[in-house]
C-alpha cells in the first residue's frame, strides 16, 4: 500500500504495543514508513511477533517504575513521536474499589503518562520538534458504571494533554489526545452481545471501531498534515457521542 502520509525517518515509541489497540497503532505507523519501537511490560510474545511483522523493535519496561522508565528512554532515544497507549481497566463498582485498585489504575494510566511524556520531551527539545499522542477515551467525558477509576484517569490525561501542549509548544513539541469509542477485539461479540448490539444501534456509522481506526488518527496527528494542531482531543467513536441520551 502506498501511504498517503509518509513518515519515513520518524522513530515512534508506542507503549502497550502488544495489546489490541497498540498493535493497530503500530501497524498504521509502520505502513506510513515510520520506524516503530513496540513497548511492552507483560505482553512480550505478542510484542515480539508484532515487531517481526512490521520490522520494528521491542523494548520492555514497567512504566510505573522510574528506574525502568529512565533506562528505557536512555536505550531508545531519540524518538520523534511518543504514543502513550499503555493502560489498565478494571471493571468494578466504585463502592467496591479498594485503594490498591485505585492506585494501580492511576499509576499506569495517569502517572506513567506524566513521567514518560516528561522524559521523552526532554529528548525532543534539542531538535525543536516532536509529537506526543495520548490515548484517552470517550469515558474521559462520559463515565460508565463500574469504570469510575478508569474514566477518572482518562479525564485527567485529557487535561494533561492540554497543559503539556501549552508548555511544550514553545519547544516545537505538539501534544494531542485520541479518544476511542468501543473498539472491536476477538471474541467481544460472544462475550458481550447485548453491549455490542447497543453500540451499533447508537453509533451513526453502525459499527465498532477497529484498532487501525485509532492508528489512523494517531498517524494523522503525528504527520505534517497536523503541524498546526496541538492541545486537541480527536474523538474516534463512529459518532456515538452525537447520540442523545435523555
Amino acid at each position: 500500500m502506498t501511504p498517503v502520509i509518509n513518515l519515513n525517518g520518524q522513530r515512534v515509541l508506542i507503549t502497550g504495543a502488544g495489546g489490541n489497540i497498540g498493535s493497530g497503532i503500530a501497524r498504521r505507523f509502520a505502513a506510513a514508513g515510520a520506524e516503530v519501537i513496540a513497548h511492552h511490560h507483560h505482553s512480550a510474545a505478542p510484542a515480539k511477533a508484532l515487531a517481526e511483522e512490521i520490522r520494528g523493535t521491542t523494548t520492555k519496561a514497567d512504566l510505573t517504575d522510574p528506574l525502568q522508565l529512565q533506562r528505557m528512554i536512555h536505550e531508545i532515544a531519540p524518538v520523534d513521536v511518543l504514543v502513550n497507549n499503555a493502560a489498565v481497566q478494571t471493571v468494578r463498582p466504585l463502592k467496591d474499589t479498594t485503594a490498591e485498585d485505585w492506585r494501580e489504575i492511576v499509576d499506569t494510566n495517569l502517572n506513567a503518562v506524566f513521567a514518560l511524556t516528561q522524559a521523552v520531551v526532554r529528548t525532543m527539545i534539542p531538535n525543536a520538534r516532536g509529537s506526543v499522542i495520548t490515548i484517552a477515551s470517550i469515558e474521559g467525558t462520559h463515565p460508565a458504571e463500574g469504570h469510575a477509576a478508569y474514566a477518572t484517569t482518562k479525564a485527567a490525561v485529557l487535561m494533561h494533554t492540554k497543559a503539556a501542549a501549552l508548555e511544550y509548544g514553545r519547544f516545537g513539541v505538539r501534544c494531542n489526545a485520541v479518544s476511542p469509542g468501543l473498539i472491536g477485539r476477538p471474541g467481544i461479540e460472544e462475550q458481550w452481545p447485548e453491549g455490542v448490539a447497543r453500540w451499533r444501534a447508537a453509533a451513526p456509522l453502525h459499527r465498532l471501531g477497529t484498532p487501525e481506526d485509532v492508528g489512523n488518527a494517531c498517524v494523522f496527528l503525528a504527520s505534517p498534515l497536523a503541524e498546526w494542531i496541538t492541545g486537541q482531543n480527536l474523538v474516534v467513536d463512529g459518532g456515538v457521542s452525537t447520540h442523545p441520551t435523555w
